[in-house]
């Protein structure tokens, strides 16, 4: 199914096209081609922008307010193996 935000973004990308239809400068079926051509061009954008901005969501299983505590790292000496 098609997301309304898509159909939106798809709209808006074929908008110019709509724009020269009222001026009779296009004919219907080249708009209707323009804007089918542009909804999957849309779609793998806002795919691309929910990808990037998922990766910002707070994890859910993420007690709220918890603190990461660094742990002390022991290294060993120059030139002995443990």
């Amino acid at each position: 199914m098609i997301k309304p935000s898509v159909l939106l973004f798809a709209l808006l990308m074929s908008a110019p096209a709509f724009y020269r239809l009222l001026g009779n400068e296009v004919d219907l079926i080249q708009v209707l081609i323009r804007f089918l051509v542009a909804v999957p061009i849309a779609a793998v954008l806002m795919a691309g922008l929910r990808f990037v901005l998922a990766g910002y969501r707070k994890a859910d299983d993420e007690p709220p307010g918890a603190v990461m505590v660094p742990e002390p790292y022991d290294r060993p000496e120059p030139g002995k193996t443990s």
